[in-house]
């Protein structure tokens, strides 16, 4: 399979998401911001799980897990109107000119 863009992927997540009728006005999951960043911390901490007790884990399930964090993101900057690719790209400009140990010497 070719290397997709944020965009493929994020409509590939639309496309999922409309087929279930989650993004229907009365789905008993809806889709907004709100729920959205809620279930993205959600499967953020079940990543997070897998390192709970030591530094072995299953590959497969956190992959598992990882996707359905990026999933979540993709969908919760299309909801919200973000362009995830250019934020993205934003974030990197503003860090590549912090100094993490100039932060630390202020604190």
């Amino acid at each position: 399979m070719k290397d997709l863009t944020l965009r493929e992927l994020t409509d590939r997540m639309n496309a999922f998401v409309q087929s279930k009728g989650w993004y229907a006005p009365a789905s008993p999951r809806p889709q907004t911001p709100r729920n959205l960043a809620i279930s993205l911390a959600l499967e953020a901490a079940e990543a997070l799980e897998h390192f709970q007790w030591d530094a072995d884990f299953d590959r497969e399930a956190l992959a598992g897990e990882l996707a359905d964090v990026a999933l979540y993101l993709l969908q919760l900057a299309d909801v919200s109107g973000i362009d995830l690719q250019q934020a993205i790209l934003d974030k990197l400009a503003i860090n590549a000119r912090r100094s993490w140990e100039d932060e630390e010497k202020k604190a």
